[in-house]
């Protein structure tokens, strides 16, 4: 047996049984009630009102809440200096105990140390990633880096958009082993994007600028066969197109199976004038041509009562049932 080979059988046999049972895309456990949850801000700042309001939520399903050092400090439109942001984050990634590591909110700032996030610690000590928006860069990176779901999710800092169908569609995420079935829901405005059709692979996605600003393949996760989710807000139509676009002439649309449409929150200085395209007419011009069904009208993203799903497991996206079934992100 040669040195490599030999020394590949070492590391197996002293490899950690979760991180063996992980590395490829394994779940991590269902949250119990006594679970820690650890909470880093690795992008905006929040308030301690809102994060009090997400606590109180997450400790009357009986999980524990621990708070990372600078999770509620404020840094201009950071929550800390990147050295503060990425040692919480690493602090939460590799914390031996915590079963969940839920960001405090999105906003912005993911992207400048995620390069430097020490996800191999999620081997050794697997925990379920929580969150949404600017977390899209961490979601990515964890499902390329390591393979193992996250949630597309609130976070703790919980918003007035949140109702209590949302706080119970992230309970049965983290505590329960159900699948996530979305329905299509005609009362949100971009339930008018479809393109009729039936697809199954892995669920991966989150905000489209997030991924737009993700143009290097090498930090995507590998999307030949995968179902894609898209949610924005607050940008205008002409910019979803240019995001759009220059995803499509990245190549990263290539090979998808189909593409799920979460909620498209207007720009509110983004006002509508006769002729022109309206938001549903920019998303079926740059996805109606790709060759995938298309479903729009999910309740997931920045709007009123959304809904939290997985990333990363198996999907699968009908149109004529409206539906999007996603397996559970984890497991008993």
């Amino acid at each position: 047996m040669g040195g490599l080979a030999a020394g590949a059988v070492a590391a197996a046999a002293t490899a950690s049984p979760a991180a063996a049972e992980n590395r490829g895309g394994g779940r991590p456990k269902k949250l119990v009630p006594g679970d820690l949850v650890v909470v880093p801000a690795p992008g905006g700042p929040s308030t301690a009102a809102a994060v009090g309001r997400g606590i109180a939520i997450l400790e009357g399903w009986g999980l524990r809440v621990e708070l990372t050092e600078h999770a509620l400090d404020t840094f201009g439109y950071l929550s800390a200096p990147d050295a503060d942001r990425l040692a919480d984050l690493n602090y939460a990634l590799a914390h031996p105990e915590a079963k969940a590591l839920m960001t405090v909110r999105g906003g912005y700032g993911t992207t400048r140390i995620i390069d430097e996030a020490d996800l191999g610690a999620l081997e050794d000590h697997p925990k379920l990633v929580i969150g949404y928006s600017d977390i899209t860069a961490l979601h990515f990176a964890v499902a390329e880096q390591t393979g193992l779901p996250t949630l597309h999710s609130p976070m703790l800092a919980w918003s007035s958009n949140n109702t209590a169908a949302t706080a119970e569609s992230l309970r049965r995420a983290i505590m329960t082993t159900d699948p996530v079935v979305l329905k299509q829901d005609e009362s949100e405005p971009t339930s008018g994007v479809v393109v009729p059709g039936t697809a199954s692979g892995k669920l991966l996605g989150g905000n489209l600028s997030l991924m737009a600003a993700e143009p290097d393949r090498s930090n995507w996760p590998d999307m030949k066969g995968a179902i894609l989710l898209i949610e924005e807000v607050e940008e205008a139509r002409y910019r979803v197109d240019n995001m759009l676009t220059r995803i499509i002439r990245a190549g990263h649309f290539e090979d998808l199976a189909g593409i799920a449409v979460g909620q498209f929150v207007p720009h509110p200085l983004d006002e509508y004038k006769p002729g022109e395209w309206t938001m549903n007419e920019v998303l079926m011009d740059r996805l109606g041509g790709l060759g995938v069904p298309v479903l729009g009208g999910l309740k997931v993203g920045h709007d009123l009562d959304p809904r939290v799903v997985p990333l990363g497991t198996e999907a699968v996206l009908d149109t004529g049932a409206g539906t999007l079934t996603v397996e559970a992100a984890v497991r008993e």
